[in-house]
């Protein structure tokens, strides 16, 4: 049996993994849906789901499906598409809550990617709600001119709290085990800082290193 899935999609920044697996031998292949998809008409137009139907497609030529074996996909609205595709082509499947193993795979793949694009790795593991939308947020609006472009722009949560007006303010943070959003790098606890201030469903406030380029607000 061939799993289908996605993870990613609920991510504000980076496109959407769909992938593969083949249950018993654990054959995985997968792809993503650009985050160019999720932009201006692209998104307006919902082609994201015609470019998951046509990876789901190409997942399984990868996976060298044949006619008598069972497909399995997930039955959320992302394949929506896919689905008129499969019937189309009169590939059999069934519509599931998609498990183990293909879950674990695909979260994981997702995960990693997200890293790629520099998100830290407390905000993608080790927390309740890794990639919640305002946690990644915070951290496009750390560094906002190169992170924005990473970000599913069409979304109307992005609409809303995307462009937000931000004060930056010269302070000294007293507290330690702070990092900084923009480098990466902990703050030494007594440094000056450069303090950013947003409000989005709450405030916000966001510390930099004093030496990070800030020419963007």
């Amino acid at each position: 049996m061939i799993q289908i899935d996605d993870s990613g999609s609920g991510s504000l920044i980076g496109g959407t993994c769909i992938g593969a697996i083949r249950v018993e031998t654990e054959e995985y292949v997968y792809d993503y849906i650009p985050v160019e998809y999720y932009r201006g008409d692209l998104f307006r137009s919902k082609n994201y789901l015609i470019k998951c139907g046509h990876i789901v497609l190409s997942l399984l030529e990868r996976l060298n499906w044949k006619p008598d074996e069972e497909v399995e996909i997930c039955r959320g609205y992302m394949f929506d598409q896919a689905r008129k595709y499969l019937d189309e082509r009169r590939i059999p499947y069934r519509s599931a809550k998609i498990l183990e193993p293909l879950q674990s795979r695909i979260e994981h793949t997702f995960q990693e990617y997200a890293l790629c694009l520099g998100l830290p790795l407390q905000y993608v593991k080790y927390t309740k709600y890794p990639l919640h939308f305002h946690r990644i947020l915070r951290w496009v609006y750390a560094d906002y001119r190169k992170r924005m472009v990473l970000c599913k722009t069409g979304w109307k949560s992005w609409i809303k709290y995307g462009n937000l007006k931000v004060d930056v303010k010269e302070d000294v943070l007293y507290k330690s085990n702070y990092i900084c959003l923009k480098c990466g790098k902990s703050i030494r606890k007594g440094a000056k800082v450069k303090r950013l201030e947003y409000h989005s469903n709450c405030p916000n406030i966001i510390f930099l290193h004093f030496k990070c380029d800030m020419a963007e607000y």
